[in-house]
């Protein structure tokens, strides 16, 4: 049995991927932590989950558990999954793995040499309607790729308005602004569907004032195979110019997705247009954290580890070096 502990029971843990703990065979969710107590508690009581902690590092000493899950904000990330690796338990990490590449490969160098692995929530590589994308572009539906283009534009909140700042748009805690949070799960998935970015040329800056991380991102990547990709991310924009949009353009067809609305994925080639269901599971980490722990009770390897999400840090790092050098 695995017995997780979870580090930082926020928001993230309480749909997306806290009950899938105790849904996936052979598993369980066996204790929480948080610093305010009472909200520990009452997460606690709610999901019914045994124990409650407000220190880290009791909950990872706690003989019973056996498997640590560091949902706090990436800030903490790289000093809770050493701690965890160091007491022999292997850690899975929210995304993105850390606040930059080199805390990644801290965690990296922690994993290989105490032999503990290590895994991120970068879930979508288990989704149906990504694996979908997958198989689709696999058995030639569109023909070769030629290019990817993403398109996440994302009006302010009322916290951004207002002064009142998320940690998501403070560098110091999260790494970056909303693109290091959200472009995190994009860049990943490209990853896993066309091998780890060759290149990279950005333009970051910030447009609107309200806060010192990056508001707006344009990117050329390049892939293997000469696969050109173009990123476009503006976290300014007004309400009517939302958009989540990945479209891959390939030598007989296009195949267009989101990434975050779970809309229908369309595919438009010389056969006509098809529309396919994206389907979103209640918990949208139950497909990985069921990997996982196969993997931990000896069965294959889950998609998502340390070493596949530290390139993608790697890649985030490379494009808002520039933009960051300025603040140094």
């Amino acid at each position: 049995m695995i017995n997780w502990g979870i580090i930082g029971c926020g928001n993230v843990t309480e749909v997306k991927s806290g009950p899938a703990f105790s849904k996936v065979g052979g598993s369980r969710l066996a204790a929480v932590m948080r610093r305010n107590a009472e909200l520990a508690e009452d997460y606690a009581a709610r999901h019914k989950v045994p124990k409650v902690y407000t220190d880290a590092s009791e909950l990872i000493k706690d003989p019973e558990i056996n498997a640590v899950y560091v949902a706090t904000p990436p800030g903490n990330h790289a000093e809770y999954a050493i701690m965890s690796i160091k007491a022999g338990k292997p850690v899975y990490i929210e995304k993105p793995m850390a606040r930059n590449y080199g805390e990644c490969l801290s965690i990296i160098e922690a994993s290989e040499k105490h032999r503990v692995p290590v895994f991120v929530a970068y879930y979508r590589r288990t989704l149906p309607g990504f694996l979908l994308v997958r198989d689709l572009i696999a058995k030639g539906a569109i023909g070769k790729v030629r290019h990817v283009l993403i398109r996440c534009f994302k009006s302010p909140s009322q916290e951004e308005l207002t002064g009142k700042l998320p940690w998501r748009v403070m560098p110091e805690i999260s790494g970056g602004g909303h693109f290091f949070d959200l472009a995190s799960h994009q860049l990943d998935y490209l990853d896993f569907l066309l091998g780890p970015v060759v290149k990279v040329k950005s333009v970051v800056i910030n447009q609107a004032g309200l806060y010192r991380a990056e508001d707006f991102v344009s990117v050329s990547f390049l892939f293997p195979d000469n696969i050109a990709c173009t990123g476009i991310w503006c976290f300014n924009a007004s309400p009517q110019s939302n958009s989540d949009v990945i479209e891959i353009t390939g030598e007989s067809g296009r195949i267009r997705f989101s990434t975050f609305s779970f809309e229908p994925v369309v595919m438009e080639n010389n056969e006509g247009r098809k529309e396919f269901v994206n389907e979103r599971p209640e918990h949208v980490q139950f497909y990985l954290i069921e990997q996982i722990v196969r993997e931990l009770s000896g069965g294959s390897k889950a998609v998502s580890t340390g070493t596949t999400a530290a390139r993608t840090n790697r890649v985030m790092d490379e494009v808002v070096a520039e933009y960051y050098r300025t603040f140094a």
